[in-house]
């Protein structure tokens, strides 16, 4: 069979800055706000695919099910925030973000299940978002005198036409923008909408590809004047160092000043997107470019080996045992999703996979029945205790119902749904693209208005084989784009058992064209070396492939408050030594260090018990590393050199995910 193979890598930004500066206390307006102009708008690299054309399988869809056994598909029926008296169901209760959250994850749950009982429970909700339209286009709880939580509604309402093709929702879409077009200069933006403004870049963008209505690029001109300046923000970082109450000005009454929702978690994970859809929207070139200096900065003075960057409440610094939102882990893939369609950058696609198989499972116990506000790197005790959080309270990191605060117990659904539905995208060559690897079967046109099926079949990202199966092919020729990750230097890809005329680069994407028949298969190998990164105090941390892995402790949970149906609180303390260091060679090649074992895949996989590979390594036991504040005191500067009398120990290392207490960042041990 003969095929075109393509190969290139996609450009990206500038080199990269790092700069200091102060704060900017007020929202800022953006570098450039035309008016609105149709040619300001651009269409990002690739195009997100419509709700149900992905469906999960595997290992995916079994972790989809624990999720729709576990909270999401329950919580509405004892949690008061989300239960009849809703206001965004019509009665009289909560009123402002927690049922738009809510819907924007078990919405696309529930179409991705196919589960009759979970479309109802998400159909009552849209009905009713769409039945809450007044004459003059505005929406929701007439109580509600804030854009924000309009903003979040209008995304889950994307998803659901998507889903359905109900023709309600384009209008009522473009009713509400042209009353806020109309509103906004007597009712603006406020407190969060004012750092979260370009979440509705997405619906309007959304409603402009169908509809070309200039009006909406004038709306969106005037969201950009009246939010914060993300991309300044980060030209003029002022956070450089660990952040607290004092510092931010949130003084006994917890302020939201402008200083701590620039500093906010949650906030910046949205932000990350925020530049690149403005600059495709009516912005410029560096607002397009902004992202690459937030990664830079946020890795540099406040990145986690989790893939995510401190923010317990607020910025706060690169210490392990600083703790990151579940609140911010969700949004941050849902940023990465959205910047992998603008860009193409596959570091996007990096980035989510190491958030999404490490970061969003190791914030949940097994069952998805209790998840915590904080999850830390080196996290060896779960209790409810004073520690060294920035601005969070005692109960942060308990697994329960609503630890701390119960923002994350309505937004954490989105993680896995919102992940399985990007994994491919389109491409305007009219092909596919594989985004992000995991079990999947996708229904999508191609060039020339085909629809065809590929079965992606794999255990990804604890195994290193991909097979795509062309279950329905199309008769005229498409490219498949595969994503190949930078970590991934020996790739190999075959088409039906021969090798591709070309080795793939890692960093880039691979393409192969051809026009594909029923039963034809593409393998792509990624091989997973171990690799040993430099952290905070000069600690290392170790992954293999997309995961990260963290020391295998023995755990002992508590049961602290019973709560409705399984929704109890719980906290969790190590009944084996946690506190090592690694035994590395001292002439290079540290992976050689480690052993690897396979093991099955048919578990829980994101449990202690259930952990489908294991890395063993030999290490030493610090007795002078212990807790401070309650949590693991700061690694101890490496090299560290070894007691006298300390003998070498065997440690297993499990991945992240599956690790409810672990330690992450680890001293190396030099004898």
């Amino acid at each position: 069979m003969s095929f075109r193979l393509i190969h290139y890598v996609l450009p990206l930004a500038a080199a990269l800055v790092s700069l200091r500066g102060e704060c900017q206390t007020a929202p800022a307006t953006p570098a450039a706000t035309p008016g609105a102009r149709p040619e300001a708008f651009r269409p990002g690299a690739f195009q997100a695919l419509p709700l149900g054309a992905v469906k999960p399988e595997g290992w995916l869809k079994r972790q989809l099910v624990i999720q729709a056994n576990g909270l999401t598909g329950h919580l509405e029926e004892f949690w008061p925030d989300l239960g009849p008296n809703s206001a965004w169901l019509g009665g009289s209760g909560e009123g402002w973000e927690r049922g738009p959250y809510y819907l924007d994850g078990l919405l696309p749950l529930a179409y991705l299940l196919d589960d009759a009982q979970l479309k109802a429970k998400a159909q009552k909700w849209v009905d009713w978002t769409l039945q809450s339209q007044r004459p003059d286009g505005g929406i929701g709880p007439a109580k509600n005198q804030d854009w924000w939580p309009n903003m979040l509604v209008l995304k889950s309402l994307m998803q659901y036409q998507e889903a359905t093709g109900d023709q309600r929702v384009v209008p009522f879409m473009e009713k509400y923008f042209a009353y806020q077009n109309s509103q906004m200069d007597k009712i603006p933006l406020k407190e969060w909408a004012i750092f979260r403004w370009a979440e509705e870049l997405l619906p309007i963008r959304w409603t402009y590809q169908k509809t070309k209505n200039p009006q909406l690029l004038e709306l969106a001109n005037k969201l950009a004047k009246q939010g914060f300046n993300w991309e300044q923000g980060f030209a003029k970082f002022p956070f450089t160092e660990a952040t607290n109450s004092e510092g931010l000005g949130l003084g006994t009454n917890y302020n939201n000043n402008n200083l701590a929702l620039q500093a906010h978690g949650v906030n910046n994970a949205m932000a990350l997107k925020m530049p690149v859809l403005w600059g495709m929207t009516g912005g410029t070139e560096a607002d397009r470019k902004a992202i690459y200096r937030q990664l830079e900065t946020l890795d540099q003075y406040h990145g986690l080996p989790n893939g995510m960057y401190s923010g317990d409440e607020h910025f706060a610094g690169r210490n392990p045992s600083q703790g990151v939102e579940l609140c911010a882990v969700v949004e941050a893939q849902f940023s990465y999703e959205q910047l992998l369609a603008l860009l193409g950058d596959p570091l996007f696609g990096d980035r989510l996979e190491k958030i999404t198989y490490n970061a969003l499972p190791a914030t949940f116990d097994a069952t998805m029945w209790a998840h915590q506000y904080d999850q830390q790197p080196n996290q060896v005790l779960v209790s409810k205790a004073k520690r060294q959080w920035s601005t969070n309270g005692d109960e942060s990191n308990l697994f329960g119902l609503e630890p701390h605060f119960g923002c994350c117990t309505a937004n954490m659904h989105q993680g896995w749904p919102k992940f399985a539905s990007h994994l491919w995208m389109a491409s305007p060559d009219g092909g596919l693209v594989a985004a992000a690897y995991a079990p999947s079967r996708l229904s999508a046109a191609v060039r020339g208005g085909e629809t065809v099926t590929i079965r992606e079949e794999t255990e990804y990202p604890f195994r290193e084989t991909i097979r795509f199966v062309v279950e329905k092919p199309a008769k005229a020729a498409f490219p498949l784009h595969l994503r190949i990750p930078a970590w991934a230097t020996k790739a190999a890809v075959t088409v039906n058992g021969k090798p591709a005329a070309k080795a793939p680069q890692a960093g880039t994407f691979y393409v192969l064209e051809q026009a594909w028949k029923k039963g034809d298969v593409v393998e792509l190998r990624l091989p997973m070396d171990v690799r040993v990164l430099p952290g905070f105090n000069q600690s290392v941390s170790v992954e293999r492939g997309p995961l990260v892995y963290a020391l295998k402790l023995s755990e002992q949970w508590t049961k602290l408050r019973d709560r409705p149906n399984q929704a109890d609180d719980y906290e969790v303390r190590a009944t084996t030594p946690w506190n090592y260091g690694l035994l590395l060679p001292t002439g290079g090649a540290p992976a050689s260090a480690f052993q690897v074992k396979e093991k099955p895949t048919t578990g829980v996989l994101f449990s202690p018990e259930g952990a489908p590979i294991e890395l063993q390594v030999k290490g030493i036991r610090l007795p002078e590393w212990q807790l401070v504040n309650n949590s693991a005191g700061p690694p101890p500067a490496s090299p560290v050199v070894q007691p006298a009398g300390a003998k070498p120990e065997t440690l297993t290392l499990i991945p992240y995910g599956s690790a409810k207490l672990r330690v992450t960042s680890f001293p190396v041990v030099r004898p």
